[in-house]
Formats: C-alpha cells, sequence, structure tokens
C-alpha cells in the first residue's frame, strides 16, 4: 500500500460536514448519525485518510437513511495521512497506524454499542480500513461486513471470516487486484453456509473509488452509488435478518 494509488484523489477536509455529530464512543471520537433507537449499528472504518472525508461522511448519512445507528470512529485519533508531508511518507506513516491496534482499539467500542441496545452491528471497511474489518470479522464482534477496495487482507484472513461477509473489489487495483479477489470468493464460497458472501469486481474503476471520487465525475459518482447501494443491500439483508432472528429469540423467552 506505499505506492500512489491508494492516495490518490485525497479529500478536503475542510469542508467537512454531514448530518451527523461528533461524539465520544468506546473511547475513541465518532461520527455519529441516525436514530439511536436503532437497534443495529454501522460502523465505517476509514482510509488513511480519516474518519473527516466529506464523502465518507456522506456515505455514513446514507447508510443511516437505510434504517441504520452509523458509527465512524477516529482509529488515527487525530492523524490521518497527510500527502503534503514529505518528511513523512505513507510508509512511515503506517508503522504509526498499525491495523491490530486499530482492531483492538474497535472493541470497547462494539461493546459500547451492545451497551446501547444494539443487537446486531455490522462493518464497511475501505482500504487500509478493511484490514481492521477483516481481523474483527474473525470473532464475535460482527455479524455482517464489507470489504471495498481492501489493502493488506491476505487469502489467511479470508479463510477465517465468520461473519457474512461482502468483498467489492475495483478492475484496476494493485493491492488486492481481481485475480485475488476472485481467490478470495472462491475461499468464501466454500464455508458457505456458516458463511454468506458476495463477490463483485466494478469495472473502470480504481482502487479507493467508493470514497475518494471527485464530485464533478459523472461516471465516477454513479460508480460508488452502485457499490453504497450494494453495501446497504448486504446490510439490509443480513444485518437485519440477524436483529429479528435476535428479536424473536427474546420475545420467546
Amino acid at each position: 500500500m506505499s505506492g500512489p494509488q491508494c492516495c490518490e484523489n485525497p479529500p478536503s477536509l475542510s469542508s467537512s460536514s454531514g448530518n451527523g455529530k461528533v461524539e465520544e464512543i468506546g473511547g475513541l471520537k465518532s461520527y455519529v448519525v441516525g436514530s439511536p433507537d436503532s437497534k443495529l449499528a454501522v460502523l465505517l472504518v476509514s482510509d488513511v485518510y480519516g474518519y473527516e472525508a466529506p464523502n465518507l461522511r456522506k456515505l455514513a448519512d446514507k447508510v443511516s437513511a437505510a434504517g441504520f445507528y452509523v458509527v465512524v470512529p477516529d482509529f488515527l485519533h487525530g492523524d490521518p495521512y497527510d500527502p503534503k508531508d514529505r518528511a513523512r511518507p505513507l510508509p512511515e506513516w503506517l508503522k504509526d497506524h498499525n491495523t491490530d491496534k486499530a482492531s483492538e482499539d474497535a472493541k470497547p467500542v462494539v461493546e459500547a454499542l451492545k451497551n446501547k441496545g444494539i443487537s446486531a452491528i455490522g462493518a464497511v471497511g475501505f482500504c487500509w480500513g478493511a484490514k481492521v474489518v477483516v481481523q474483527l470479522s474473525k470473532g464475535p464482534y460482527l455479524q455482517a461486513v464489507v470489504l471495498a477496495h481492501p489493502s493488506f487482507v491476505t487469502v489467511e484472513d479470508i479463510k477465517d471470516v465468520k461473519a457474512h461477509i461482502s468483498i467489492l473489489g475495483a478492475e484496476i487495483d494493485k493491492f488486492s487486484p481481481p485475480e485475488l479477489v476472485k481467490q478470495f470468493g472462491e475461499i468464501l464460497a466454500a464455508k458457505f453456509p456458516e458463511v454468506y458472501s458476495f463477490v463483485k469486481i466494478f469495472p473502470g474503476v480504481a482502487h479507493g473509488w467508493t470514497v475518494r471520487y471527485k464530485v464533478e465525475d459523472k461516471a465516477a459518482v454513479k460508480a460508488a452509488e452502485e457499490a453504497h447501494q450494494d453495501m446497504i443491500d448486504w446490510f439490509t439483508k443480513y444485518l437485519k435478518s440477524f436483529g429479528k432472528s435476535v428479536s424473536q429469540l427474546v420475545s420467546k423467552i
């Protein structure tokens, strides 16, 4: 992930906005949007540019409109990657932002959501964040996950996934090329029916397209919106169904 492709089209944080608010959840500053009465939560785990990215917050708002309580934690602790900082290139920045630590930081967030009465939790990981999400999906923390143009995710990672998982790949991707994404799909298919999976490769798009598209590029926006709808459909199908099964179980006790 040290090449330029993962850093193309950096967001302008000065224009960060959204319909939600920032509050602390599980010890992390987080952008939060959606009804606090919802029993279903979705975490968005950012790429190297962090939780303030405007397109990421727009997506959080969109997911919340589908009936989910959405949380975008600051796993980078106020230190997003700055491509203008020549004294700290990406390989150096990554040394301070280990995905293992981020996945550990996520566990108190999950616990805090459960304490709020959340019955099912999903997560989307973008690029760097996809590794964090796949590490969490090896344990009991998440019920449904989406990986968008993942970085660092390995075949061994996929073998250990326990959550229902959707992987959205790009045709033009040096970090998770279509050949690797297809291999992920083959491994996941063998895990059925314990794990439901969906793998899709988007033609003509590059790594990062779901959150680092240019808003004036109609084709880029269309491709991103298609991916966004796939994410929402995945959680609607598998997270909401899990939440309903939990409610039915509780009602019988």
